[in-house]
């Protein structure tokens, strides 16, 4: 797992830092500012984490940067998904990425809290940080789409209320998806 956490992963995070920048193109100067910020940092704690692995308040402002920066992301994506009145292959891919978004958010955000109490969750594997991310991905994954088998679980009251909040959220972005989707064709279809 070295190799994944030391390598593979911050060489992800800068590309998707980068590759991220395309969302905001031209939506304001207040918003390319936050934009701006907000990629500088997301590239450059992965480049760091070999040098600050161990240190809890590195490892907290690193998930709270991630929470923030994928919540802004899938802000412009659920925006840009509401907007055409057309269906087309951007709306499907919008749509994915919408919820890997929605799921790498919550990831984040529970490894804030997995790294300030590790009792806070039940099941998972904190042999190493990615031990540890990966365990997470899978349970938001499974918790998003309400399937929910049980290896994973919150220990807190916190965790709980989060994971409650996870599945509501991934139901209403699947209605609302589905919906928005249905209604797009439909009006696709009747414009013909």
């Amino acid at each position: 797992m070295p190799f994944y956490t030391e390598i593979l992963w911050p060489i992800n995070m800068v590309i998707l830092g980068l590759a991220s920048v395309g969302v905001f193109i031209e939506k304001g100067k207040r918003k390319n500012i936050v934009k701006n910020v907000l990629t500088v940092i997301v590239i450059a704690f992965p480049l760091l984490l070999p040098f600050f692995k161990g240190v809890p308040v590195f490892m907290f402002l690193l998930n709270v940067s991630y929470v923030i920066f994928f919540s802004f992301i899938f802000l412009e994506v659920f925006k840009f998904l509401i907007k055409p009145s057309y269906i087309n292959a951007d709306i499907i891919s919008a749509a994915a990425c919408g919820l890997f978004l929605l799921i790498e958010t919550f990831v984040f955000l529970f490894q804030i809290w997995v790294y300030a109490d590790q009792n806070s969750f039940r099941g998972l594997d904190y042999s190493s940080p990615a031990h540890t991310f990966i365990d997470l991905v899978y349970y938001c994954s499974i918790t998003l789409t309400t399937i929910g088998y049980g290896d994973i679980t919150p220990n807190a009251h916190y965790t709980k209320l989060a994971a409650s909040l996870i599945g509501i959220v991934g139901q209403f972005y699947t209605v609302v998806l589905v919906g928005i989707i249905i209604s797009k064709f439909t009006n696709h279809s009747n414009s013909k």
